[in-house]
């Protein structure tokens, strides 16, 4: 769908069904000003490779001395509270019209921070999985990110061959990274030289952006980021 297509869209919706902020009820917005306030961000200094926060602005003793595909992980907020909700909308509740809202406070991270990058791919779904859903919520975070930050959408550069079960399911970041070995491919020569910024909803482990990372890097990616609108802090090796 065009972009002016998909806007139109929005508004005819948002005219018949207006959006009340999922926090306090107010019209508006799925997430109004005030209630965007509370949500919790993750500010430096940041554990280089992963991000969580890490007072030193170097490596965190997870990350440090450990090999990885990834060039770094960052998100914008912790996931809880109406973020933790917001995500549930979007991913288990249809509620497609949300990325829109979240894809805006990662494009003013993204910004903020000068995160560059040539390309943005979505951490792409089974097909499987996508049939059953009728949406990759990560792929509509990336195209209306795209829109907001000028940078192109490839998600053809990533195909996931493994139908895993949920990363959140799973008992230990061990078992994490176990389960999602071998889960993508990039068999596309555009990957070649080019800065990536994989995107996702959530960032549990890393384990799911780590194997990416992997598959982008067999292809000749050059710097590739992961790129999430939350993640889950407490979660160690």
């Amino acid at each position: 769908m065009t972009g002016w297509l998909k806007q139109l869209q929005h508004e005819v919706t948002d005219f018949f069904f207006p959006r009340t902020c999922i926090g306090c009820g107010k019209i508006g917005d799925f997430i109004c000003a005030g209630c965007s306030k509370k949500m919790s961000r993750i500010l430096p200094p940041l554990c280089r490779r992963c991000g969580r926060p890490e007072s030193s602005g170097a490596y965190c003793s997870e990350c440090w001395g450990t090999k990885s595909s990834l060039d770094g992980i960052r998100s914008v907020f912790i996931f809880d509270g109406i973020v933790r909700q917001a995500v549930h909308e979007l991913k288990y509740r249809n509620v497609q019209a949300m990325s829109n809202c979240l894809a805006g406070f990662m494009s003013l991270y993204f910004q903020e921070y000068n995160l560059g990058g040539d390309v943005l791919v979505p951490v792409p779904l089974h097909e499987k999985r996508l049939r059953e859903r009728g949406y990759n919520q990560s792929q509509l975070l990336s195209d209306d990110l795209s829109g907001m930050i000028s940078v192109e959408v490839k998600a053809a550069l990533l195909k996931r061959v493994r139908n895993t079960g949920p990363q959140a399911r799973s008992a230990s970041v061990r078992q994490r990274k176990a389960n999602m070995e071998n889960t993508f491919i990039c068999d596309s020569a555009e990957a070649a030289g080019r800065d990536v910024i994989v995107i996702d909803d959530v960032c549990t482990s890393g384990a799911t952006l780590e194997s990416c990372a992997a598959a982008l890097k067999s292809a000749g990616a050059g710097h590739v980021l992961g790129f999430t609108l939350a993640r889950e802090i407490s979660q160690r090796s």
